[in-house]
């Protein structure tokens, strides 16, 4: 446990958590809406520090993170809870916390977790898995120990952090990957909780920060499928986030409280991969589908395969120099040579 960044004193005990972007107000004995942040006699207490509930190694193409250091070992952690409760929450054993519930994991340093990733050859630290902003005090020592020691650091996250917390971990983070969970307001408000329109800034301001941008949608049908919202998300990463942003289409899988959907049928996903492509979105790719080749990466210039792969295994690497080896068409992303 830690005393919390990020947050004001209020009257009567109660204090304001500026971390993310609900912005809770917790009166004293209560915690924010991630049930991990506790208000302790007018202290804010970040209670997961220095606790994970996962650590392990991942190829980055887990991320999901195609365009940085394909084919690289990411070591990943988590804490648990979140800010978010949706209702189709793939991790939500350890994502979803009750209000006073109690918080497992192993107790581990920020010095200790660098000191693993090197150990496992890893190239990068993922914060991954729930969501990295709620335990930010020790994503952001831990941050910034791996830069000292030549690894690379990941964010894979809702995209619900507010503007001084990513100002103060930017400097120190190079890549993240962002669920876009749909482009409807009332999709977010109806099976996420949150608020589509501060997803969007948040995107902005990390477009800002020049921190390499992935985007993830989970593709769940008869939610937020339909042509003409892919069509105005595409757009958005097209016009705002850049052509060159990669984005990934996934397919959904009935779980946790939202069963009554089936599975999302690779038609589906390949429709929206066209969609995206038609938007002028030079990388989209899709996921959870083995063996339909969604996952592979061509060149955006002359359509030479540039990188197979199998799941979340490369199997060639054809990129040289960051260029595709044919038309010599610089391909976005960063480490991206074979």
């Amino acid at each position: 446990m830690k005393e919390a960044m990020f947050y004001r004193r209020e009257e009567n005990g109660a204090v304001t958590c500026g971390l993310c972007r609900f912005n809770c107000q917790i009166t004293d004995g209560c915690r924010g809406i991630c049930n991990v942040r506790e208000n302790r006699g007018g202290t804010l207490h970040a209670l997961t520090y220095e606790t994970i509930c996962s650590g392990q190694i991942d190829p980055v193409e887990k991320k999901p993170l195609f365009h940085m250091m394909p084919g690289s070992k990411t070591f990943s952690i988590a804490a648990m809870g979140c800010n978010f409760h949706c209702r189709h929450c793939q991790n939500f054993s350890i994502s979803q916390v009750e209000k006073a519930g109690v918080l497992q994991g192993v107790r581990i340093t920020p010095h200790d977790i660098v000191q693993r990733a090197l150990a496992s050859n890893c190239s990068s630290i993922s914060y991954t898995y729930t969501e990295p902003t709620i335990y930010f005090e020790m994503a952001y020592e831990t941050a910034r120990l791996a830069r000292q020691a030549g690894l690379k650091n990941i964010f894979v996250s809702n995209g619900y952090i507010s503007e001084e917390p990513l100002n103060t971990i930017a400097p120190f983070l190079d890549a993240a990957n962002i669920d876009l969970k749909g482009f409807s307001t009332d999709f977010y408000r109806k099976y996420v909780q949150a608020d589509l329109s501060e997803v969007l800034d948040s995107l902005r301001l990390y477009r800002s920060r020049e921190i390499w941008l992935e985007i993830t949608t989970l593709i769940i049908p008869g939610l937020n499928d339909s042509d003409i919202e892919l069509r105005a998300l595409a757009d958005f990463i097209a016009c705002t986030l850049g052509v060159d942003t990669p984005w990934h289409v996934s397919r959904f899988h009935p779980t946790y409280r939202l069963t009554d959907r089936p599975a999302t049928p690779v038609s589906t996903l390949l429709r929206a991969r066209d969609i995206g492509r038609a938007a002028g979105l030079r990388y989209v790719y899709v996921g959870n589908t083995p063996g339909e080749g969604g996952e592979n990466s061509s060149c955006p210039f002359c359509s030479t395969l540039l990188i197979e792969r199998q799941g979340y295994t490369v199997i060639n690497n054809r990129i040289r120099s960051g260029c595709c080896p044919e038309c010599h068409g610089e391909i976005a992303g960063r480490g991206m040579q074979g």
